[in-house]
Formats: C-alpha cells, structure tokens, sequence
C-alpha cells in the first residue's frame, strides 16, 4: 500500500516562509514525478510545482522566484520551500506521486491528504 504522507502547513504572515514536505510510502518501484497542488476556498485545484526523477522543475507563474520545489531521492521524499508568501497563497496543498508500485504493470497517481497554509496577519 502506498500512502503520501505531507506535513508543513500553518498559519504564516505575509512575507513569511513555509516549508511543506512529502513522504512517499511503501512498496514503490519507481517515482516518475512527484509535485504539490493546491485548492483554494471555491477554487479549483492548480498546479503549483513539479519535479521529476531527473531534477527538472516546473513552476506555476504566480510562485515563480518565490517557491523551490526540491527531492531526496533517497527518502522519496519531495519539499517545497515557500518563501514571500502572499494572501492569495492561502489553500489546502496536496501531495502528488506518480509512480510505478512493485509489481504493477505501469504507473499510478497518488495523492497526499492535503495539509492547510494560511496567509495572514
């Protein structure tokens, strides 16, 4: 059974930093991307960053400069480093995993809990 397993969220004021952090769980063969979305109160969820197996990232425009996406491989286990945080950061941030389970035929999306981040003063 894999499980992602987030931890980080919190209240913050303005101009304040966050990290969030993402374990993955289990029996896992490989993790082709692993990334953090997130939901706002009557948004829909967005992309906020990705990065692979290989390190390449991928950033929404509204964090770019002001979040790192960042792994260890290691402990399957994905970051996100978020700095200069504004009010409209404020959303339920979840985890998510592509990956390939041992003994699967192919790859599976999995998905963390979500964990709340708050901006505000």
């Amino acid at each position: 059974q894999v499980q992602l397993l987030e931890s980080g969220g919190g209240l913050v004021q303005p101009g304040g930093s966050l990290r969030l952090s993402c374990a993955a769980s289990g029996s896992i063969f490989d993790i082709n991307v692993m990334g953090w979305y997130r939901q706002g109160t009557g948004k829909q969820r967005e992309l906020v960053a990705t990065i692979t197996t290989g390190g390449s990232t991928n950033y929404a425009d509204s964090v770019k400069g002001r979040f790192t996406i960042f792994k260890d491989n290691a402990k399957n286990t994905v970051y996100l480093q978020m700095n200069s945080l504004k009010p409209e950061d404020t959303a339920v941030y979840y985890c998510r995993a592509d990956l390939v389970p041992y003994g699967a035929p192919h790859d599976y999306d999995y998905w963390g809990q979500g964990t709340q981040v708050t901006v505000s003063s």
